[in-house]
């Protein structure tokens, strides 16, 4: 088990490296000068050329690569050309909402797709099959941004049932927060929940007919215990890999949620970075989405030796 551990962080460095190597590479050879864009189309050459020297700007990229990765190493992802303010303290200034709206947005997707998709297997073939199937194959299909317009549109113009935008006063409470991340939330949550859905019902087909579920109904186990604890426990491997994925992909897909919906979020502040042309924010950013990419697919592989301790062999 130690040496499964260390392959897989041994494997996280290495994809770590990459993506510093590759979102450096990208964000330099972009066009479009940030000293420009930042004093704006009046400035003269000489202040533009002033600035790039201040940002490090002028120096090759080889020398800036070899700089940026010594900043890594201590910890430091820079300084927010138009913030004016260190990168870590930007994102954490901005993280509280983007973590709240993917861990709601998680539990809807979760609350909504595992108990449909379990019972649709259970069900194979059954209205109740397709009708979900159905369900999930339109869901995969529509953007969380239309349907955030949408719900947006409805509950909150037509209904005023909910805010319209925001994240609530600097003094709101948790629960008035939460109050404001209910329609992003539904919004992402909902068409996340086509995927996991469609993976619980498939890993469920496919341990219903092994030989052991057959035995657990032959010793005149109730049907609710073979399905919950011994088909569903074997497999929760698919549905805890989809799980992780889904998650993952909610921290990035939040960007244009959170545009949607005005909330204060990382993705909101990606979005002005680029917009800006503020090359630390936008690496400081891409850098911490991807790392978390890897701690999630890490910890759900450590959640695989709980699970199944064949992994551990």
């Amino acid at each position: 088990m130690i040496r499964y551990i260390l392959q897989r962080l041994a494997g996280m460095i290495v994809v770590m490296f990459l993506v510093v190597t590759i979102v450096f590479v990208i964000v330099r050879v972009t066009p479009g000068d940030p000293a420009a864009v930042m004093l704006g189309p009046d400035a003269t050459a000489q202040d533009v050329a002033q600035l790039r020297t201040r940002l490090g700007l002028d120096q090759s990229i080889a020398v800036q690569y070899v700089f940026y990765i010594g900043q890594l190493l201590k910890g430091d992802l820079g300084q927010s050309i138009f913030l004016n303010m260190p990168v870590t303290s930007a994102l954490l200034d901005r993280a509280e909402p983007t973590f709240f709206l993917t861990i709601f947005s998680l539990a809807i997707a979760s609350l909504i797709a595992l108990p449909i998709g379990i019972y649709a297997a259970y069900r194979r073939g059954s209205f109740v099959d397709q009708a979900a199937m159905m369900v999930a194959m339109l869901a995969a299909s529509i953007p969380s941004f239309w349907l955030g317009l949408i719900l947006m549109q409805f509950f909150a113009v037509r209904l005023n049932i909910f805010p319209v935008s925001g994240y609530g006063g600097p003094g709101a409470s948790f629960g008035e927060r939460m109050y404001h991340l209910t329609l992003p939330a539904f919004a992402l949550g909902l068409v996340s929940s086509a995927l996991i859905l469609r993976f619980t019902r498939a890993s469920m087909l496919d341990v219903l007919g092994d030989d052991y579920i057959r035995t657990a109904r032959a010793k005149g186990l109730i049907e609710r215990r073979v399905v919950l604890k011994h088909a569903l426990k074997n497999a929760l491997i698919p549905i805890l890999t989809v799980l992780g994925l889904t998650a993952a992909v909610l921290i990035s897909g939040a960007v244009v949620t959170e545009t949607v919906f005005g909330l204060p979020g990382v993705g909101n502040l990606v979005v002005s970075a680029v917009l800006r042309r503020d090359y630390p924010v936008i690496q400081g950013a891409l850098l911490v989405i991807a790392a978390l990419y890897v701690l999630i697919n890490f910890a759900i592989d450590m959640l695989y030796l709980l699970v199944d301790p064949r992994v551990r062999y």
